[in-house]
């Protein structure tokens, strides 16, 4: 169920992107003037206007359907460990100490201090 609505999810928001892509913008008229095509309509005599923002509007609603269950779907997972089976990690509140040197075998000569 979640991987179909992911893939529906896909789906619509590529094609509110090329919904959005395909309008028209409010310069357009100017662009009649030199022969930006007016007079051939792809979607009839009202032009894309309506057509496309009834898409636009479709799409969006099922993008923001699709978001919400989404949401609900991802939140409704086990707040447990991604660690199965492992042991819980401790943290310490401070660096380590660093380690004591090393005493000399018995029998060997302490070296010299520096005084």
């Amino acid at each position: 169920m979640y991987t179909l609505l992911v893939i529906v999810h896909v789906i619509v928001s590529i094609a509110m992107i090329l919904v959005i892509l395909l309008q028209t913008g409010k310069g357009s008229d100017i662009g009649a003037v030199f022969g930006g095509g007016s007079s051939q309509t792809l979607f009839g005599s009202t032009g894309p206007t309506s057509f496309l923002s009834k898409l636009t509007a479709g799409a969006a609603i099922l993008f923001m359907i699709t978001s919400l269950f989404l949401a609900y779907f991802s939140g409704s997972g086990s707040p447990g460990s991604i660690m199965r089976g492992g042991s819980p990690v401790t943290t310490s509140p401070g660096p380590a100490p660093a380690p004591a040197p090393a005493a000399p075998p018995a029998g060997t000569p302490a070296a010299p201090s520096a005084k």
